[in-house]
């Protein structure tokens, strides 16, 4: 597998990001390795708390939160996903799947960082990747907290919405990703912020997992996915750990997935489940402090 990694100096004085960098090797799948990016931040025997970004954002989507989290006492785990921030970047677009996805945050997290007891905090394909790795390791959660995510099967049309957002991704010449987080957000960005989310993609080559990302989500009963994404709903349906919806009120391509869990995983029950205001899809960037507080709240009405 022909990977790229980003030069380092791309990543230096990222407005509010400041975080010491942490790498685990992993095994690519095709018998070569790849180097996976992490924040490691907080009191090392502090409530974990693991925070798994979409697309096309990496662990700087979180810069607001951490901090938060660790004046809280919580040790927080942000990591890259394979082919986004600062980790490799297979260099061909089938060099990504759903599933490949699956298995390689399965590896990093699971098997070599060995995190146990873990409150997953999950927005757009973090919610996407991470509530597979809940269903399939159950053992190794004891909370959820689901923001402006969803886990399709394929079964039922994803909305214009979403297909709106897949043409464009697979049209546009030049993949805008700081472009794309600034039309997702309810606030105005800096232009240094926007320049933080490019900082990862010194040209186009580097963003094939980006680009492929839209083309993976489970559209049709016959999708790769929809097998395994039904059988943790098979797990979520049985779920009766603390489960949170936090989602935006201002966010059309994942509005009312979090009703449908609140019908769906029984964990949800009780929770003090909220809609957080003037946020759009990437509501970490718009209100990241509150979602942060949100967090802390529910761990806290919530002890192990």
């Amino acid at each position: 597998m022909d990977v790229l990694r980003t030069p380092d100096e791309c990543f230096e004085q990222l407005p509010g990001y400041s975080f010491e960098p942490n790498y685990v090797t992993i095994a690519d799948g095709e018998g070569g390795q790849l180097r996976l990016h992490y924040l490691d931040e907080g009191p090392e025997d502090g409530e974990l708390v693991l925070l798994m970004h979409g697309e096309p954002s990496w662990s700087y989507l979180y810069r607001k939160m951490v901090p938060v989290l660790v004046a809280a006492g919580k040790r927080v785990i942000a990591p890259d996903l394979i082919g986004f921030g600062r980790s490799d970047k297979p260099a061909k677009r089938t060099d990504y799947t759903y599933q490949r996805h699956v298995d390689w945050m399965t590896e990093a997290l699971l098997q070599k960082l060995d995190l146990q007891r873990i409150t997953l905090v999950c927005q757009d394909w973090g919610g996407l990747i991470g509530l597979r790795l809940v269903a399939e390791n159950p053992e190794r959660f004891v909370r959820v907290v689901a923001a402006n995510t969803m886990l399709p099967t394929g079964d039922h049309d994803p909305g214009e919405a979403f297909h709106n957002w897949k043409k464009f991704s697979q049209d546009v010449p030049e993949f805008p990703t700081g472009g794309i987080i600034k039309g997702a957000t309810t606030t105005e960005l800096a232009a240094d912020v926007i320049a933080a989310y490019d900082a990862p993609y010194p040209d186009e080559s580097y963003k094939e997992g980006a680009r492929q990302f839209p083309t993976l989500v489970p559209v049709s009963p016959d999708d790769p996915a929809a097998v395994p994404n039904r059988a943790a709903w098979g797990v979520l349906s049985q779920w009766q750990k603390p489960f949170l919806t936090a989602f935006s009120d201002s966010d059309p391509i994942t509005a009312g997935g979090d009703q449908l869990m609140q019908k769906l995983i029984p964990g949800t029950k009780g929770q003090k489940h909220t809609t957080i205001v003037n946020g759009g899809h990437f509501l970490q960037e718009d209100q990241g402090e509150k979602l942060a507080e949100v967090v802390v709240e529910f761990i806290a009405d919530n002890p192990l």
